[in-house]
């Protein structure tokens, strides 16, 4: 009988599992329905792929993007996995003729969309089959709280009561803790089979830069990845047809993507950035989720995107085949209320969340000190404990000096309560700089003590110095028009004319070291070879060159040099049907460059393991799991109780067992009734990830740490 091990390297060509993957087939495998989130180029497919093999009946594969079906498809026949789609792009006759297969058997998965799957039609052709499972990737569409929120997902519940015997397995890449438990309540999933895997993405260079030449910025990047492929998103139609209208101009490859341009045209251009006929696409938002394009090397943000969400989601298409990749964005005020303008034309909820969203990619856009990696991660509900990730643009530059700003920043302050807390930062600025717009004269607010008292700062510096006053805590923002009010840290700094620093205006950034970082040498003309085969062979074939190889396996070739087929079985993502179909092609070229050069075949090393099991958190939650107990394990790696409590918690989130300690108990100060309350929050607050929603609904009554107790103790009462 075939393992998930054996098919992941004889039918997929790798060694090892990526973390959680293994745990996730294991327990669709043992029929448990599960949510499985993982970031962009983390294996997810295989998490159904892999059970589809093993099970006797039909995998269901829903997914909202036509593009990313027929892709899939044909990476999996490229693998000999027998697997078809139904979906608007097939004629009546290929459309007949794929049912025809499903209803034979002669199909493991078969992919539609959301609204094909609820149509009688298929409902009625699945109605005789066996359904062992049933996918459902890009769930966060089930959400109202997503940021791609789509109302047909949420019908999907009815298909599930239809197949009462099918596992069901929800996927997703971007999901905040408050989507993932609309989510499992939607599907009536429970908590214990939710996974969550790392939203880092180590291989990415993150890079937020002022946006002063936008174009001869983008083409500074352009110059550093030639003959790369590359995305750069804009927030207009009209913006991505000049940029690249004057991309092509200067003799680049590139193509426009928008929902203006005919669907034929949108296609052609999509399919050129696939086979790597065009090299860079100048796209809208509307572009990507359907991509599978594993060798993006950059991601440009021309614009400030929507959310940190969709950020995060577009920066995700870069470097999927775990290269090294680069993922800019340019950032200005301008943006900011090019954004707040259309903002301005929603109501009710619909506003309210869209600030919330703008307001968190603001503060992470502007925020010149902190590792890009923790405010991304923190925002998925992450915890990023590294001080320097040495990959991305603070971690590589020398710190923005802070400043003294405590005399603009009490002016600042002074103004929004004079304003009597009504009014928004725009509004603030406008008064301190004496501006005589009608709304500063209808309120009277030109008669204010601070009024004409700011001009030293431009509104642009007024408005930067407001939003590091909100993320220090002397300012709070409420309400769909953003009103501002003191805190009492504010009151206190006005009262005691406490100092405050930090950065009045944008300083240049001092880059220490290029941060972008190569994984594996390798010969650089040889690579170029195989990427020129690559090419003949997806064209002959009418696929992408990467579902032929992606560019990791060329270059491990180029790195080890294989002269034979066992050998070529060594490298990523040379399983034995690729291998039987373009060994001897790839082979012979890299026979003949190494005899013409003098070069010898390079033993591959066991790949490093980058698993669970090298983790600090396992450790600890092993040595846990033996019977050493918190304080000694605080003594043991010199670390505080609330670090200790963090790796036990994520061990657990991780699908793991603890075993049950009446020491832990013993930690605790809280009284029966808090316990319960605290309970009775997780419960309805989703505990594994934020802790902030909990100690507000107790009124900071009891600190972060003993939550984390209180957190741990319920998370172990309710393991498996």
């Amino acid at each position: 009988m075939p393992t998930p091990a054996s098919i992941l390297k004889e039918t997929f060509g790798y060694d090892s599992f990526r973390p959680l993957q293994r745990e996730v087939i294991e327990n669709v495998m043992t029929r448990r329905d599960s949510l499985a989130v993982m970031p962009t180029g983390g294996g997810k497919s295989l998490c159904y792929q892999i059970p589809s093999m093993m099970f006797d009946g039909l995998t269901v594969v829903v997914s909202p993007l036509i593009a990313l079906m027929k892709d899939q498809v044909e990476q999996l026949r490229a693998y000999g996995v027998p697997a078809v789609f139904l979906n608007s792009s097939l004629s009546p006759q290929e459309y007949q003729e794929n049912m025809d297969y499903v209803k034979r058997g002669e199909v493991k998965l078969l992919y539609v969309a959301p609204e094909t799957l609820l149509t009688p039609r298929i409902l009625s052709l699945l109605a005789g089959l066996k359904v062992d499972c049933l996918t459902i990737d890009e769930a966060h569409c089930i959400s109202e709280w997503g940021h791609d929120f789509r109302p047909e997902y949420r019908q999907l519940v009815q298909v599930r009561k239809q197949f009462p015997k099918a596992v069901c397995l929800a996927l997703t890449a971007t999901a905040t803790a408050r989507v993932r438990q609309d989510i499992r309540s939607t599907l009536q999933f429970s908590t214990s089979n939710e996974f969550v895997a790392s939203f880092n993405r180590e291989n990415l260079f993150i890079e937020v830069m002022p946006k002063r030449d936008p174009t001869q910025q983008t083409l500074d990047l352009l110059n550093r990845y030639k003959d790369q492929s590359g995305i750069i998103y804009c927030f207009s139609r009209k913006q991505v047809d000049e940029l690249a209208s004057y991309l092509i101009s200067r003799g680049y490859a590139a193509r426009p993507y928008h929902a203006g341009l005919e669907d034929i045209d949108r296609k052609r251009n999509q399919e050129a950035f696939i086979r790597d006929d065009a090299q860079i696409i100048v796209a809208t938002i509307a572009f990507g989720m359907g991509i599978n394009k594993p060798n993006v090397r950059f991601v440009v943000h021309y614009d400030l995107p929507k959310s940190i969400e969709g950020y995060y989601q577009e920066i995700g298409r870069a470097g999927r085949d775990g290269l090294p990749a680069h993922c800019l964005l340019l950032y200005s005020y301008a943006d900011v209320a090019k954004l707040n303008y259309f903002i301005d034309q929603k109501e009710g909820d619909e506003r309210r969340v869209a600030i919330q969203h703008l307001n968190a990619i603001v503060g992470y856009a502007e925020d010149e000190q902190t590792c890009r990696r923790k405010p991304l991660l923190s925002y998925f509900g992450e915890t990023y404990a590294a001080d320097n990730c040495s990959n991305c643009d603070n971690c590589n530059s020398s710190p923005t000096p802070l400043t003294d700003v405590t005399i603009p920043a009490q002016k600042f302050l002074s103004c929004v309560k004079r304003a009597d807390e009504k009014f928004g930062a725009g509004h603030i600025a406008d008064i301190l700089l004496g501006s005589k717009n009608e709304k500063v004269l209808r309120w009277g607010h030109d008669k204010l003590s601070t009024y004409g008292i700011g001009t030293e700062l431009t509104q642009k510096q007024w408005m930067h110095l407001a939003r590091q006053l909100l993320s220090m805590g002397y300012l709070k923002q409420d309400g769909e028009y953003r009103t501002l009010s003191l805190t009492p840290k504010a009151l206190e700094a006005l009262k005691k004319r406490a100092p405050i620093f930090g950065v009045l205006q944008e300083a240049e950034r001092v880059k220490k070291k290029d941060g972008r970082k190569e994984e594996v040498e390798y010969n650089h003309a040889l690579f170029a070879l195989l990427r020129q085969k690559r090419k003949e062979l997806a064209d002959e074939a009418g696929v992408p060159p990467y579902v032929i190889f992606s560019d990791r396996t060329l270059v491990e070739m180029a790195a080890y040099y294989p002269q034979s087929p066992s050998s070529l079985l060594t490298m990523s993502g040379v399983g034995q049907v690729k291998l039987n179909q373009y060994g001897d092609a790839f082979l012979a070229i890299i026979k003949g460059y190494a005899e013409k050069h003098g070069l010898k075949e390079k033993r591959k090393d066991a790949p490093r393991d980058k698993s669970d099991s090298n983790r600090r958190y396992v450790i600890v939650a092993e040595a846990f799991n033996r019977g050493e107990g918190v304080g000694e394990l605080m003594r043991k790696y010199g670390v505080t109780i609330g670090t200790i409590l963090d790796h036990l918690a994520r061990y657990l989130s991780a699908g793991n067992a603890l075993r049950k300690d009446s020491d832990l108990q013993s930690l605790s100060s809280a009284t029966p009734d808090q316990q319960q309350t605290v309970f009775a929050a997780f419960e309805e607050l989703s505990p594994l990830y934020q802790l902030k929603p909990v100690f507000d609904k107790m009124n900071g009554a009891l600190n972060y740490d003993e939550l984390k107790i209180l957190r741990l103790l319920y998370l172990i009462s309710n393991q498996e």
